[in-house]
């Protein structure tokens, strides 16, 4: 497969591509691979009851110790979060709320005007961007399942927000291939310098879910479909200046990459504009890349995934043309969430990667070499289903989890470290 550049502009390329530093030997992986599903598309959405927060723990090697520590607690299945400039944060609940937390405390009311979504198995209400020109023209973004079980797709809709409520809601996007089944939505939202929004589309579902007499997931390859991308649309959502498949039919020249199965997790280095994104596998094989524009991720045609019912899903788990995952999870963490911390909270962690994991109920601290060869990870524990990781404006790293009554929203804070004032 493929590893990419390593360097260059991000009209013409985000950076990618990320190698093990010790490669598993083969008979590890075959065995690993053998081992009991633990990342079902059941397990990335099953009800837990949540369980207590660790008090404290070890960050690792480098010397930071910290405390994750609860600020909201009692949501319904949280998703995604973003900060107003005011340092206010706001929450999607799946079931379709969108919620904000001010000075540090939750408002009880809901805020008004948001979208009617499709709340049933994995889709709802998802992810929230605010835009980047927001005190200007006061728009957010948001990503949802629209439609029936039967016929549904992800969208996304900006509006304008005056602190309560929403008004002068427009639907920017919106995948033209209705699909059966309430799978796989992808939905993660990020900016990238240019002011170009990235959207992930899920691939559409499991089998035996179909699409055109095929599975549905093949449409992953198909760049003139949605399914299993990443696109890069404008803030109208038209495609941006400079994607790879500008001259393509359908939506190709909305396209930035493809051969993805559900990514969940996006993250953007400010200080090199590498792009990551973290996403899930069937049966293990859950993938952490550098995107590179243009480029094609394999699924489902190479795959360290295996069904559900036990076969590999694919002959090879590699192919030229075709560019390898930079790390690999098998049995599954079934990854949501993804940050990078560029900030100085974190004695000795800066430019990590934070991957939250929803079967693992953890979040991976991944170091990274300057070219960006995966060094190490380790595990932070959390003791419940984690949802997001994000980074603050304050420097400090935020975690959201899954849970149907008690989903928290966790600030990961130095053990040694004054505690924070406000929600800042």
């Amino acid at each position: 497969m493929s590893t990419g550049p390593t360097a260059g502009p991000l009209e013409h390329q985000v950076l990618l591509n990320i190698k093990l530093l010790k490669p598993a030997p083969l008979s590890l992986l075959l065995a690993m691979l053998l081992l009991p599903a633990a990342g079902c598309a059941a397990a990335e959405e099953a009800r837990q009851a949540p369980s207590p927060t660790p008090p404290l723990h070890g960050g690792g090697g480098l010397g930071t110790t910290v405390r994750p520590k609860a600020l909201v607690t009692g949501l319904e299945h949280p998703w995604g979060m973003a900060w107003l400039p005011d340092g206010s944060v706001l929450i999607t609940e799946r079931p379709g709320r969108l919620r904000l937390v001010r000075d540090g405390v939750l408002d009880p009311r809901p805020i008004s005007g948001v979208p009617e979504v499709l709340a049933q198995g994995q889709g709802g209400l998802l992810d929230v961007a605010v835009d980047p020109d927001f005190e200007r023209n006061r728009f957010i973004y948001l990503s949802y399942a629209a439609g029936e079980r039967g016929a549904n797709g992800t969208r996304v809709a900006r509006a304008r927000f005056n602190g309560q409520s929403l008004s002068d809601l427009e639907v920017i996007y919106a995948v033209p291939q209705n699909k059966p089944g309430a799978q796989h939505f992808g939905s993660r939202l990020l900016w990238l310098p240019d002011g170009s929004l990235l959207v992930s589309i899920g691939d559409g579902g499991n089998p035996p879910l179909q699409l055109e007499g095929a599975l549905i997931r093949r449409q992953a390859q198909n760049r003139s479909s949605a399914l299993g991308k990443l696109l890069r649309i404008t803030r109208d959502g038209a495609p941006a200046r400079g994607n790879p498949f500008a001259t393509g039919q359908g939506e190709a020249p909305k396209v930035w990459s493809y051969g993805h199965r559900n990514v969940q997790g996006l993250a953007l280095d400010p200080l090199n504009g590498r792009v990551w994104v973290s996403e899930h596998g069937a049966r293990g094989g859950d993938e952490l890349n550098l995107v590179e524009a243009g480029a094609n991720y394999g699924w489902p045609v190479v795959t360290h995934s295996r069904e559900y019912s036990g076969p590999p899903i694919s002959a090879a788990q590699s192919a030229p043309g075709l560019v390898d995952p930079r790390r690999v999870w098998t049995p599954a963490i079934a990854p949501s969430g993804l940050a990078i911390d560029r900030g100085d909270r974190y004695p000795g962690w800066s430019g990590n990667l934070f991957a939250g994991g929803l079967v693992s109920r953890d979040v991976r601290r991944i170091s990274l070499q300057a070219d960006g060869t995966v060094a190490s990870e380790e595990t932070i524990p959390i003791g419940a289903r984690v949802r997001d990781v994000r980074q603050g404006p304050d420097g400090y790293l935020y975690v959201l989890t899954d849970s149907p009554d008690d989903g928290q929203l966790l600030r990961l804070e130095p053990a040694s470290a004054p505690p924070p004032s406000g929600n800042r």
